[in-house]
């Protein structure tokens, strides 16, 4: 039996500021830095035989503090583009709030959650998919039929494909799938079928964005 789990990283710079982040380079907040390491505790009883995470920072400091928490930074980690997380085209550095003031809330809700519509210059959740799919089913799969349990630290975007192909979700339902930051999705599997489910509780981790803008920072929003 193979055992996988995915973890969105933690809240980003541009994720406190309510922005558009995309492939741009942002560093974890404190916060999300110690979020990493709250949910590294939580996974405590696993035993990883190897990890996967994308070319972005964010992402790989999450890894990072996950698997130093654990005391297991010595297993094979493979660093891939295949997992970074869509491209947000011209929407890359906007303020969410100020870009539905610009364009409605309609046209950027579809950007954001239709699987097919693409942001100007940028990628849709298909698009994404086309990259993110096959890596998974060449590179991590493989691993999990063989009973490993592996750990995948990447974007909310680059997760959904995977998810969508392991609960055979229709496109527009992954689409609009909401994931927590630093909440570990647990997927058992006998050979490619998964078997079983969890998304673990880490208490008191932000799993939202948290905007600047917003009175409470603690809750925030994506």
């Amino acid at each position: 039996m193979g055992t996988l789990v995915l973890i969105r990283h933690g809240q980003s710079q541009w994720n406190l500021e309510n922005r558009f982040t995309g492939w741009t380079d942002q560093p974890l907040t404190e916060r999300g830095r110690k979020d990493a390491e709250a949910a590294g505790k939580a996974l405590k009883k696993f035993r990883f035989h190897r990890a996967f995470t994308s070319r972005l920072i964010r992402a790989n400091e999450t890894l990072d503090l996950i698997l130093n928490t654990l005391g297991q930074a010595d297993i094979p980690v493979l660093m891939d583009s295949a997992l970074n997380e869509r491209h947000y085209g011209d929407l890359q550095g906007l303020n969410k709030a100020e870009t539905v003031k610009k364009y409605g809330e309609e046209q950027v809700q579809q950007w954001r959650r239709s699987y097919a519509t693409r942001p100007p210059n940028g990628e849709s959740h298909e698009d994404c998919e086309r990259r993110t799919k096959p890596f998974f089913l060449q590179y991590v799969l493989p691993h999990l039929r063989d009973g490993e349990t592996v750990l995948i630290a990447a974007h909310g975007n680059s997760l959904r494909p995977i998810i969508k192909h392991l609960e055979n979700m229709d496109p527009e339902e992954a689409a609009k799938m909401e994931i927590g930051l630093c909440t570990p999705y647990v997927y058992t599997l006998e050979g490619e079928k998964m078997t079983g489910k969890e998304v673990m509780e880490v208490p008191g981790i932000v799993t939202k964005g948290a905007s600047l803008t917003e009175a409470n920072v603690s809750e925030g929003r994506l």
